[in-house]
């Protein structure tokens, strides 16, 4: 009889504890399977192309914070992004290397109410390829120097600075006939790195681990306009809470600590 009420004790606690097993294994699975069930949400950003690299980072870090967020990031010179949402591309949100794209979508009406922010700011420099002897901005003037590559200053931020930095500086009638006009800022990179230009203007951000390259001046502050990067939420976006998500991740500590790895700076 001892031996039978043993065996009927050790059997009950063996049924709680499969029991309790079981709950615990059917409440797992019925919280795997909620985050599975939740729809995917895909984001359309559009971003300046000197952002290509630190976005990478920052999808995989917000990744962590909205598991089922996906991002679409369209990257290009930030006066082509701001003309495909006024031509209905869809977007999400925009992040531009420059003011005056994101107040032209502002007069227009296309912005959320106070989502338009400054998310970051940059350096504009000359880039050489490695071993180029070029010290200062004069020598863009001198036989030595036959093209100078810059983004195109109607669309291209970078390029509108460039040109304002040589226009400030008295050179540009000097060496207008030597630029050449890029699309965006990763192509006078690119340009520079393949030879097709002996110098560059491009943002300090680009220069950034880039091969075949170095900085052979840091233009000043005063020579050309603020560099800002603003950031804003489209009214037209379908997914407004978790496009202002992403917008205050980039503005949390965590963002801004990816971008400034990546050569950016964090606004004032």
């Amino acid at each position: 009889m001892k031996v039978l009420k043993k065996l009927g004790i050790i059997g009950l606690f063996l049924s709680l504890a499969i029991g309790v097993v079981g709950c615990s294994s059917s409440e797992d699975k019925s919280k795997k399977d909620d985050t599975a069930s939740e729809e995917t949400v895909t984001l359309n950003i559009s971003a300046a192309a000197s952002l290509q690299e630190a976005m990478a980072e920052l999808e995989t870090k917000f990744k962590e914070i909205e598991p089922n967020v996906k991002l679409e990031v369209n990257l290009g010179a930030s006066g082509a992004l701001q003309q495909q949402i006024e031509e209905g591309a869809p977007c999400d949100v925009f992040i531009s290397a420059g003011e005056k794209q994101m107040t032209a979508l502002s007069d227009k009406d296309l912005l959320l109410a106070d989502t338009n922010k400054t998310l970051l700011t940059n350096d504009l420099v000359l880039v050489v390829a490695k071993g180029t002897k070029v010290k200062d901005l004069d020598a863009l003037s001198t036989d030595d120097i036959s093209k100078i590559a810059i983004g195109d200053p109607e669309s291209v931020p970078a390029g509108k600075y460039a040109k304002e930095v040589l226009d400030n500086t008295k050179i540009y009638d000097k060496v207008k006939d030597k630029l050449v006009l890029a699309k965006d800022v990763k192509e006078v990179l690119a340009w520079v790195q393949q030879g097709n230009a002996e110098v560059g203007f491009v943002y300090l951000s680009d220069e950034q681990g880039a091969d075949g390259v170095e900085v052979a001046y840091t233009t000043e502050a005063d020579s050309h306009s603020p560099i800002n990067y603003p950031i804003a939420v489209l009214k037209s976006s379908k997914k407004q809470d978790k496009a202002k998500a992403f917008e205050e991740f980039l503005l949390s500590a965590d963002g801004q600590t990816i971008l400034e790895k990546y050569g950016f700076k964090k606004a004032k």
